[in-house]
């Protein structure tokens, strides 16, 4: 094979390995086509081991940063896993050498890492997973300081890149406009979930909470993912429009994790909301299949309509239907998978999560509809050969 031999080394700054399903299906794509792969990565729930190997990928991990709470503590982060991940860089390539540094963001760092690197011949690939302009937006302010330099730091890395793989068209309209790439220079690599590792499993009745109704929620909790929307909106399932036969399950973590229990506390959600934090993908497949209705309450801002959900393509790969709010790119990976609200009316995702309950037959052909849609056109293996040819074309890039 043409990849064989070619050593590859991935920055992720987010999720550790093989938490970061993406990362993990791109490393084991990238293993299988006979690339020698290296992935440097922070700690994460019961990855805490600095170093190990998993079917043949070389993992390095530092230990994870605390929690961020304003933007100060996000600058330190910034710094902190910099400079760890740049000491873990420097180690892997003295063991095992670099022909291509893969580097994921959040945050637009690494490309001074690459900038290095590349006189010595490495090529630089940018997995842009986030508009990190736009994530600053959605979380602070427009118009200041941090933003403006979040911009620039995005131009730099569009500018050392060689290969750029958005997740879907719009961040490669962006990449190709804010960014200036020329279009053979990007690759539209979606996420997606290995339908061989993440399918459909029996319903479990324990799993509802004694209540008749389950809806569910996957993901990240931080400021712009909307699940202070969904709470809001239980609330109203519950208490104002009465339905007490109906329970919420909310499966992940982050930033706002605590402030989003307190929450729900406050609304008077107790017996009606479960928090399960992250669990492992067998337990996150039992939960999302004993729902009636799962749920992406991400708000509409300028981030989130540009963004592809990966929730909303593990739902779809679960057979699952959808509430979400009426976003862009939302309806381009669900289509007519999903009943969509009007973008952050809480009351309006409320009624159309009711009526999705209240519908058994809506449920099933839409579930039916989202696991033949996402087999058929958005399962990883289609993924995968776009992030092939996004390869070899850093490498024929490099001989240029």
């Amino acid at each position: 094979m043409a990849s064989a031999g070619r050593r590859v080394l991935i920055i992720v700054q987010n999720l550790t390995v093989p938490f970061d399903r993406r990362v993990w299906l791109e490393s084991r794509t990238l293993k299988a086509a006979g690339y020698d792969v290296t992935v440097v990565c922070p700690t994460g729930g019961p990855h805490t081991a600095p170093y190990e190997e998993l079917e043949g990928i070389r993992i390095y991990r530092y230990p994870a940063p605390g929690p961020t709470r304003h933007k100060l503590s996000y600058l330190w982060e910034f710094l902190y896993c910099w400079m760890r991940a740049a000491w873990l860089v420097m180690k892997a390539r003295r063991r095992h050498g670099i022909d291509l540094i893969h580097a994921c963001n959040p945050p637009d760092t690494y490309f001074a890492l690459a900038a290095f690197f590349k006189p010595r011949g490495v090529r630089f690939l940018f997995d842009q997973h986030d508009l990190c302009p736009e994530v600053y937006i959605a979380r602070f302010e427009r118009g200041r300081i941090w933003h403006r330099l979040l911009l620039l730091l995005e131009r730099l890395t569009y500018r050392t890149a060689d290969i750029v793989i958005a997740t879907n068209e719009s961040y490669r309209e962006v990449a190709l406009g804010r960014g200036k790439m020329r279009p053979e220079q990007v690759f539209v690599v979606r996420s997606a979930p290995d339908p061989r590792r993440f399918r459909p499993v029996p319903s479990e009745d324990r799993l509802r909470g004694g209540l008749r109704y389950r809806v569910a929620y996957l993901g990240v909790m931080a400021p712009q993912d909307g699940v202070d929307y969904l709470i809001r909106a239980a609330a109203h399932i519950v208490h104002g429009l009465g339905r007490a036969d109906v329970g919420f399950t909310l499966i992940g973590s982050g930033d706002c994790f605590e402030e989003l229990q307190e929450q729900a506390r406050a609304l008077g959600l107790d017996g009606h909301i479960e928090f399960t934090g992250r669990i492992s993908d067998e337990d996150v497949a039992r939960h999302l299949c004993t729902a009636d209705v799962c749920v992406s309450p991400d708000p509409l801002n300028d981030l989130n309509n540009l963004s592809t959900m990966n929730k909303i393509l593990e739902y779809m790969a679960l057979g699952r239907a959808i509430v979400a709010f009426d976003l862009k790119e939302t309806k381009v990976s669900a289509s007519e998978g999903a009943l969509y609200a009007r973008p952050n009316d809480i009351e309006d995702m409320a009624r159309q999560i009711v009526r999705l309950i209240d519908d058994p037959e809506m449920r099933r052909a839409m579930g039916e509809r989202n696991i033949e849609r996402f087999q058929r056109t958005l399962a990883w293996d289609y993924s995968a050969k776009e992030l092939l040819k996004a390869y070899e074309a850093a490498f024929s890039a490099g001989r240029r």
